[in-house]
């Protein structure tokens, strides 16, 4: 069964809250992995702890939200297995699904207003990898 984490740092975390209570509108659960409030932390803390996480089961997705997103990005693809992309319009978030199997994907809470950033993680969410040729690039990643 597919679990979906969220988590922030001080800068993404009141999209952060803004997704998770879009997220219950729609019915889809998942859990916060902090931080509980938007007091100052450290991105890289976050993110290897989602990482962790979403390595637990193939199934399994996630969200981070920094400031640009390309932090929390770079962090998370050091984990192997981790397939983090940086999410900036309807296309790049469904290619990401599509040819490159991305299982994270991060936002910029600097960059995008909380209807971009909800209808970005809905895309994700519904996506499906196409598998095909794109499932040989993603085993020499």
């Amino acid at each position: 069964m597919k679990k979906i984490f969220i988590s922030s740092d001080h800068a993404g975390y009141n999209l952060k809250e803004q997704i998770i209570k879009y997220l219950k509108i729609k019915k889809i659960i998942c859990a916060d992995l902090g931080p509980k409030s938007n007091k100052n932390v450290d991105y890289p803390d976050y993110a290897h702890k989602l990482a962790k996480m979403v390595k637990k089961n193939k199934n399994n997705v996630g969200i981070l939200v920094c400031g640009s997103g390309t932090g929390m990005s770079i962090t998370a693809n050091k984990h192997k297995n981790i397939r983090a992309a940086q999410c900036f319009s309807l296309k790049s978030t469904k290619l990401s699904r599509l040819h490159n199997d991305a299982n994270v994907i991060t936002l910029g809470s600097r960059l995008l207003n909380k209807k971009k950033a909800c209808s970005f993680v809905n895309l994700f969410l519904k996506t499906k990898f196409e598998g095909g040729r794109h499932l040989r690039r993603i085993r020499r990643i």
